[in-house]
């Protein structure tokens, strides 16, 4: 029995071959064993001053944004605590005082 590399994703000791893939049951995650695999690093997050965020990190938004189905915007200066970094277009999760939860951009905060 030959010894299979472990899954990058998730460390999985179960993984299995399947054609020219290896394949992780617990995540799902496939992969060719042939292939440099990108090491696992976090993509790292901005602010409009270049200062690096991290989750739960204070913010200060820096520019009036329009909020989607409604007529208030959130103002500049609003102070947000304990934001969330995620994937995506809008990297920052969090909740706003009178909005509930919404997702930002970085471009538009600054740490505080």
């Amino acid at each position: 029995m030959s010894s299979l590399p472990n899954c990058p994703k998730c460390s999985s000791e179960y993984t299995y071959e399947d054609g020219h893939l290896l394949v992780c049951p617990e995540c799902a995650h496939e992969w060719n064993p042939d292939i440099q695999q990108e090491s696992t690093h976090e993509k790292v997050v901005k602010d409009a001053n270049g200062n690096v965020l991290s989750d739960g990190d204070d913010i200060i938004v820096i520019k009036d944004l329009k909020v989607k189905g409604s007529s208030s915007s959130v103002k500049i200066g609003t102070k947000v605590k304990n934001i969330k970094l995620v994937d995506g277009d809008h990297d920052i999760d969090c909740k706003i005082d009178g909005f509930g939860a919404m997702k930002l951009k970085s471009e538009f905060v600054k740490k505080a």
